[in-house]
């Protein structure tokens, strides 16, 4: 049943108190769209769109342009959950957002947060 309200919530109400949660912690609404355009693909002005539209937050991720190839290297606890073993996709992909607000505001590097899988070796 909680599942079902989140999923109904729009984009648009959950975008400011992310954008709150990461400037209360001394970083920038920059930094937040960058997290949130390399998870969804999502370009500056699609974010804008979808907060404009209202769409939520199954419509955004159903939209959601090219999700990045790497989410599945997010892992880690949010709500309680470890967000590798959550079995339903989309609320997967709401908590790999969840997750990645988290490290921004908590001021781990960018580049750590952008998830990229380790080097092949030869």
């Amino acid at each position: 049943m909680a599942n079902d309200r989140i999923l109904r919530m729009s984009f648009a109400s959950i975008y400011p108190l992310y954008l709150q949660k990461v400037e209360r912690k001394g970083h920038t609404k920059a930094e937040l769209d960058e997290v949130l355009t390399w998870l969804t693909g999502y370009d500056e002005p699609g974010l804008e769109k979808a907060i404009a539209d209202g769409v939520d937050l199954a419509g955004f991720f159903a939209g959601a342009p090219a999700m990045s190839p790497h989410a599945g290297l997010i892992t880690g606890v949010i709500c309680g959950m470890r967000v590798e073993d959550i079995e339903d996709p989309l609320m997967q992909q709401i908590r790999w957002m969840d997750k990645l607000v988290d490290e921004v505001a908590r001021g781990k590097k960018m580049s750590s947060i952008l998830r990229a899988p380790a080097p092949a070796t030869a």
